[in-house]
Order: structure tokens, then C-alpha cells, then sequence
């Protein structure tokens, strides 16, 4: 069933997922998604991911990354920009989530990257969403 904003589906499940402690989430694939699963992998929030190309839509498979006591790498997710209010930012008012803890994913006309990277490029664009 097509979904109005297939991200905030996206941070729903994987929020879902940690909080029933499953070892990995399924969300139907597509460009984007896959992009925000790359940083996620990068910045260490999940432990890896995979697409699969099952019929007739594909799925990224998402393991989640929890600690020694089995608690949840990713503490909080918030989807900003919605498909009802977008939410846009220069290069030089790009967000600090929890004073650099975190990390916001920002949609610019070079690619889907973290807050860091943009501010080092010296792009702006939508900010999709945070991570922490």
C-alpha cells in the first residue's frame, strides 16, 4: 500500500524495530531510502544493510545495531521536512542536533549527506531528517 511520505515509513519502522529488539527491519526500497540507509551505515547507527530484489517491489533490509546490554544504538529519530511542510536550510543555517551529537540528513543538490559533509561542501538543501 503506497504510503504519503515513504521516509517518516521508513524511520517508523526502524523505530519500531529497536523497540521490540529485532536483529533487522524490512522497508520497501527506493534511491533515497537507500542513500539514508548509507549514512546511517556510516555513521555507525545500524549495523548494515542489503537490497533485495524480490518481485514486485524491492526491500532494503536494515540490521539494527544495539550495545553490549541490548540497548539501542539510535536513541531518537525525527522526521523534519514532511510533505506538508518542507523544510529548507542555507548552508549557513544548517542545524546542530543535540550540539553535534547527532547527526541531520540533508537532501542537496550534490546527493543526500549529513549536516558535516554539507556544511563542508558549503551546500545547503531539505533537511529530511535527525538522527542521535
Amino acid at each position: 500500500m503506497p504510503t504519503t511520505d515513504p521516509i517518516a515509513d521508513m524511520l517508523t519502522r526502524i523505530r519500531n524495530g529497536l523497540t521490540v529488539r529485532k536483529p533487522y527491519v524490512l522497508v520497501p526500497s527506493s534511491k533515497l531510502k537507500v542513500s539514508i540507509a548509507q549514512i546511517l551505515l556510516e555513521e555507525g547507527f545500524i549495523q548494515g544493510y542489503e537490497v533485495t530484489n524480490e518481485h514486485p517491489q524491492a526491500n532494503i533490509r536494515l540490521w539494527l545495531k544495539y550495545d553490549d546490554k541490548r540497548r539501542p544504538i539510535v536513541v531518537g529519530l525525527k522526521r523534519v521536512s514532511r510533505p506538508g511542510r518542507r523544510v529548507y536550510s542555507g548552508k549557513r543555517e544548517l542545524p546542530w542536533v543535540l550540539s553535534g551529537l547527532g547527526v541531520a540528513i540533508v537532501s542537496t543538490p550534490k546527493g543526500v549527506m549529513t549536516d558535516r559533509e554539507a556544511r563542508r561542501n558549503g551546500v545547503g538543501g531539505e533537511i529530511l531528517c535527525y538522527v542521535w
